[in-house]
């Protein structure tokens, strides 16, 4: 991929991922730091303990449920900085299928 389509995709994916972001943030009623939109090579998205917000363009190409699985589960280690009970609740809250999304997200490969 040249670096003109991984800069319209990357921010293709930006957009994609402020809506979701506002969608569920009306239930979560969270704060953050910052949003990235980054190139990972091996993670979906992130959060850091400063609260700053870390995806990878490729979401852009995945299904919408399996963006929205990602959005909520970084938005829900806002809360919890980990994968416990409580973590997993607050996930619950807005995506009751988590468990048939994480599955169905780990089909999906990295490509370069």
């Amino acid at each position: 991929m040249s670096r003109r389509e991984y800069l319209r995709y990357k921010e293709l994916t930006r957009r994609l991922v402020y809506s979701r972001l506002a969608f569920f943030n009306q239930h979560y009623q969270l704060a953050w730091r910052r949003v990235a939109i980054r190139d990972q090579v091996s993670r979906w998205g992130s959060c850091s303990s400063r609260k700053n917000l870390n995806f990878n363009y490729r979401l852009g190409f995945l299904p919408l449920e399996l963006v929205d699985y990602v959005v909520v589960h970084e938005l829900c280690h806002l809360v919890e900085m980990n994968h416990g009970a409580g973590f997993w609740a607050l996930v619950a809250e807005a995506i009751p299928d988590w468990r048939e999304r994480r599955l169905a997200l780990k089909g999906y490969k990295f490509q370069r």
